[in-house]
């Protein structure tokens, strides 16, 4: 037996106890081109934890993704801030690969990301993967749609731009993670009234800043008609930015969501610049 065959042995053996269903080969290989798998087919604590969160991701999304699958056989789902692209490349090798149709069409602002990416996709033979270089906000993908978009810890307002990005595609699905929202706990830092006791202090500030830039995101996607479930998508111990915004567009606006989202705002003194997507 070659040292090779051993080592793909080895590491279905590792990956058995998280890995959805059978291992294949291809798996292995992908996994190890991600560097989550190491050379010789191990684990270590941090990857095992990455590809749980993944993975885990990945079973959250599932029920949303087959819908959309299901009713576009040419899908397309816009991953944006893809970095190393873990999300899109198991999303593709999980259910768009064995699928048989449904595209992926990554985005991220750095080029060898992007580029590293697209190579790993063709020596894959993800043959309907695509990467993109550029501003998630000047992106506009082919044909000007996307059924679905994914954005896994994009940074403080780069949610905002994910956002803006999947109205304008009009996408049926949008899946958020947030991640280090610091534009309100500034705004904050500058307002006063009746509520100002709760974000006085730095810490307070902080958390009750990141809080409240997804409540109003939440309410900005349910006025523009989505149906929106806010969930933890994996456990404090993997990850403090655990907050899942898993949006479904079921019709083309909410005046109550509306009228929440204004009220929120006044009483809390602040304008993120995402209202700009409200109008009014």
């Amino acid at each position: 037996m070659s040292r090779e065959r051993a080592d793909i042995l080895d590491a279905k053996k590792v990956l058995a106890e998280v890995w959805p269903g059978q291992v294949q080969e291809d798996s292995v290989a992908l996994l190890k081109a991600l560097h989550i798998l190491t050379r010789d087919g191990t684990l270590n604590h941090d990857a095992r934890r990455k590809l749980k969160q993944v993975l885990h991701l990945v079973q959250l999304l599932r029920p949303s993704l087959d819908s959309v699958l299901d009713g576009q056989p040419d899908a397309v789902i816009a991953d944006l801030g893809t970095g190393k692209s873990y999300l899109g490349f198991i999303l593709y090798d999980l259910v768009i690969g064995p699928l048989g149709h449904g595209s992926i069409f990554g985005v991220d602002v750095r080029a060898e990301l992007v580029e590293r990416s697209q190579k790993l996709a063709a020596e894959s033979h993800f043959t309907r993967m695509k990467f993109a270089v550029g501003e998630i906000a000047d992106t506009m993908l082919p044909n000007g749609r996307a059924d679905m978009v994914t954005a896994l810890h994009a940074c403080d307002t780069a949610t905002d731009d994910a956002i803006r990005f999947a109205l304008h595609h009009e996408a049926k699905v949008i899946a958020l993670v947030p991640c280090c929202q610091a534009e309100v706990a500034t705004l904050l830092g500058a307002s006063s009234g009746p509520l100002e006791q709760l974000w006085r202090h730095n810490i307070h500030r902080r958390e009750f800043g990141a809080h409240v830039t997804n409540v109003i995101r939440s309410l900005v996607l349910e006025l523009h008609g989505y149906k929106v479930r806010v969930t933890e998508f994996t456990g404090l111990e993997h990850s403090l930015k655990n907050e899942l915004i898993l949006a479904t567009r079921h019709q083309k606006s909410n005046p109550l969501a509306r009228r929440k989202l204004d009220q929120l705002v006044e009483q809390l003194g602040v304008r993120p610049a995402l209202l700009d997507v409200v109008g009014g």
